[in-house]
């Protein structure tokens, strides 16, 4: 069933219930209040006939007194106290049948006769503080049924026009509604034909929810396309990286086909430049497993640790490696936050080692706690980057000097992946470099870095 035929049914039906509700508490009310009319005006005329009885000083209420009270359809009548009728003036014959009943107190009962209801109230008469007799008045409530049959008729009738222009509003209400969301249907099954991203077009300012949803749609599908975006670039990228080093192995193969079994100082050079292009085709496979590795996974072994501890550490083997003069500065010890201590060693082993590649002088890391931020520093004085080329630092494969990075071997993504463990841990990094000076990296973490 589609949604607009749910939505009319469903409000249809509601307004049904609304209205069988209404209808039922109208029609009641409108019964209630009007025999509790008719039976103010009928007690109201036999306190009447009871005081024009004891003004004329007499026991019984006479028929002539009786007779002057009686209108259409109805019955007056005395009862004594056995239940027995002691005087009774009629116009119709039908209303006599009712039982007689001696009664103390006030009563009001609705009785049937020939399907018509017919009301009838009895008021205990006193004299000397005692019920002597108890008068009763009937009356045969024609106006009130014939009231009541055209009041029904209204209510059907006007229910009956109520559901109809429901119907009919609630089939135009559904396609306003289901209009945006079947543009959005219609969009997504270009998208699942053509395989291409597409947005779905806001017709109309409508600032609901509906709109809400097509824009984050469109949102939704700006992120798909540039993530599309990337992802082809990164192919393009890493097939390009490693077109070249299989292109020198491709041609070092051919040389040693050709000449290299006679000439053994031209197999020795082809057989070191092959290793050399294999080894770096490993490093940049490994480096594109680990950005990969790094952008799946979604949960970070996050607990409690020691930034100072685990970054001496680190230091401390690298001098040991490259022999070059590394220097920890700290504010405080312990450091305390709340990391997944394998990524935190990952990216400063990447901003070490890109220190040491393009500097000789002594590299500097500083680790301060400030508020409720951690602040992390790797600084060198090296060569620097320009300033045209620091917004792209961060980029898959964007390496400042091509030549340079073939030199010290860089694949241009260890400061993508360095980003990628930062932004997991909602923390932010920075870059400041100056050619000729050197490049400090800045990295701010929350003290209690959440996943």
């Amino acid at each position: 069933m589609k949604i607009t035929t749910k939505i009319n049914l469903l409000t249809t039906a509601w307004l049904v219930v609304i209205l069988l509700i209404m209808n039922i508490v109208v029609f009641f009310s409108f019964t209630k209040s009007t025999v509790n009319m008719e039976q103010d005006i009928l007690f109201e005329k036999a306190r009447e006939i009871i005081q024009k009885g004891q003004q004329d000083h007499s026991v019984e209420l006479s028929p002539e007194l009786l007779k002057f009270y009686l209108t259409n359809h109805s019955f007056i009548r005395t009862v004594s106290e056995n239940s027995t009728v002691i005087n009774q003036v009629s116009n119709d014959p039908h209303l006599v049948k009712i039982k007689p009943e001696f009664s103390k107190k006030k009563k009001v009962k609705l009785r049937k006769i020939r399907e018509k209801q017919v009301l009838v109230i009895r008021m205990p008469v006193k004299v000397n503080n005692q019920v002597v007799e108890t008068l009763e008045i009937g009356e045969l409530l024609t106006g009130f049924e014939t009231r009541k049959d055209i009041l029904l008729s209204i209510l059907i009738f006007c229910s009956l026009v109520s559901i109809l222009l429901s119907l009919l509003g609630g089939r135009w209400l559904s396609r306003v509604i289901m209009h945006p969301i079947k543009n959005m249907v219609t969009t997504m099954k270009e998208i699942e034909e053509s395989g291409v991203p597409k947005k779905v077009l806001i017709q109309t300012e409508t600032r609901d929810e509906l709109q809400g949803m097509t824009v984050t749609f469109n949102h939704m599908i700006d992120r798909l396309r540039e993530n599309i975006e990337k992802q082809n670039q990164f192919v393009s990228d890493a097939s390009h990286e490693l077109k070249t080093p299989l292109t020198v192995i491709r041609s070092y193969s051919n040389l040693l086909r050709r000449r290299g079994i006679k000439n053994e100082e031209i197999t020795l050079d082809a057989i070191d430049t092959i290793y050399a292009e294999a080894t770096k085709m490993q490093k940049m496979i490994e480096t594109l497993l680990d950005l990969a590795s790094v952008e799946k996974e979604q949960t970070l072994d996050m607990k409690q640790t020691d930034l100072v501890l685990i970054f001496e550490q680190i230091v401390k083997q690298l001098q040991q490696v490259y022999k070059r003069e590394l220097v920890l500065h700290y504010d405080q010890t312990p450091i305390m936050i709340q990391v997944d201590e394998l990524k935190m060693k990952q990216v400063l082993i990447i901003l070490l080692d890109n220190a040491i590649k393009y500097s000789t002088n002594k590299i500097e890391v500083t680790v301060e706690k400030k508020q409720e931020d951690v602040i992390i520093k790797v600084k060198d004085y090296g060569i620097g980057i320009p300033k045209e080329d620091l917004a792209h630092i961060f980029e898959r494969f964007y390496r400042v000097d091509k030549a340079r990075s073939r030199a010290t071997g860089g694949t241009g993504l260890g400061l993508s992946i360095a980003q990628t463990i930062v932004r997991q841990h909602k923390g932010e990094i920075f870059i400041k470099s100056e050619e000729e000076q050197g490049t400090e990296v800045v990295i701010h973490l929350p003290v209690s870095s959440i996943n």
